[in-house]
């Protein structure tokens, strides 16, 4: 059947096998919880921590934090797959065990809240543009650069955008010359922030006060990704602004937030992210000036423009005290419960949670797969 003359159909792609597998299906039971229903129809699809795709249940309650406990997607279920067959219009396939495969329809576009790698790095969406399937979100190459925290910064830098001083920790470096790499970090100045070069969710990441600590900081990182990224650890205000791309013109910015962490944090680490809100602030709008205010929203459409992203990002900053600002970095696929910074700021800017979550989709349906 033409969509013209049905409910488009939505796969909602969630779980993964990165470390921020829980996240992924804390989003995804948001949004299942906030698309219309009356307006799409809605198919949810789990991807285990072992990568195996299931026809997950449609209840948004299984996917929430409970009592401090992360949900999962379950390793049982039926085995799900999208056809990779462009002519086939992206048809869903479910086994489940001891049965016939069967078809469950065509899929008309993929929302991948997934994050991390094996999700928001590039690889859904290339499998998504061989298979012809339409898809929210960035393309392959701003979803890898996006995620690959090294060659972000090199994209940023590269159009004139100011990041903060980083010493890359390339597979094996560690293990050949730990000296070299010390004298390399500490060239930088201390603090700094060791991260895993590819991750989210403050996963892996440790701030290091000094030479003692960087080894069981890098160790930490290396537990995550084999490449690490070192950053200065820049004195200033985190402040964050969200993008919304559009089909017929520059894309648009909300008004600028800014993420306050009290002394019980040493950072914004994952506990404060997730669980401990307590001692967490999220101010919406940031109490900054209007000029500050105005430079951040303009610098995000200059980093969504650099990375050639689509349709949703979350952009990053350090406001620091001479009023300069840092791009931190730019999340292609951001947190997306209602309490995450993301929906939070664009309901400040006029466009509520359910508003938001059709607007992704009716964005990424009118957009073509293939080079655009």
């Amino acid at each position: 059947m033409d969509v013209q003359h049905r409910k488009p159909r939505v796969a909602v792609v969630f779980g993964g096998r990165s470390p921020e597998h829980a996240i992924s299906c804390v989003t995804a039971g948001s949004v299942l919880g906030a698309i219309d229903r009356d307006a799409y129809d809605v198919v949810p699809v789990g991807i285990t921590r072992q990568g195996r795709w299931v026809l997950a249940a449609d209840d948004p309650t299984r996917l929430a934090i409970t009592d401090g406990t992360l949900p999962a997607v379950p390793e049982s279920g039926s085995a799900l797959s999208i056809t990779t067959d462009p002519t086939a219009r992206g048809e869903i396939v479910v086994a489940a065990p001891g049965e016939v495969p069967r078809a469950l329809g065509e899929v008309d576009v993929v929302l991948p809240l997934l994050h991390g790698p094996y999700g928001e790095d590039g690889t859904i969406q290339g499998l998504l543009e061989m298979a012809g399937v339409r898809y929210v979100g960035s393309g392959v190459l701003a979803s890898a650069v996006g995620m690959n925290k090294h060659y972000m910064k090199v994209v940023l830098a590269g159009a004139g955008l100011l990041v903060c001083r980083h010493v890359v920790v390339r597979p094996g470096e560690w293990e050949r010359d730990r000296s070299a790499v010390a004298a390399s970090v500490a060239s930088i100045g201390w603090p700094v922030f060791v991260k895993p070069a590819r991750g989210g969710s403050s996963i892996g990441i440790s701030r290091v006060g000094g030479p003692d600590d960087l080894a069981r900081a890098v160790e930490l990182a290396l537990e995550h990704d084999p490449k690490v990224l070192v950053e200065e650890a820049v004195a200033g205000r985190e402040i964050e602004c969200a993008v919304l791309g559009s089909r017929d013109g520059p894309p648009q910015t909300s008004v600028c937030g800014e993420i306050i962490v009290d002394d019980t944090h040493e950072f914004y680490d994952f506990d404060a992210k997730y669980v401990d809100e307590e001692h967490v602030t999220l101010a919406v709008p940031a109490d900054v000036p209007e000029d500050i205010a105005q430079e951040v929203r303009r610098l995000s459409a200059a980093a969504f423009t650099a990375l050639d992203c689509e349709g949703l990002a979350r952009v990053d900053f350090f406001l620091r005290a001479d009023g300069s600002l840092l791009v931190n970095e730019v999340n292609t696929m951001p947190g997306f419960t209602p309490h995450s910074m993301f929906p939070r700021l664009w309901a400040a800017s006029g466009l509520d949670y359910p508003a938001l979550v059709d607007r992704l989709l009716s964005t990424a349906l009118a957009r073509s797969t293939g080079l655009r």
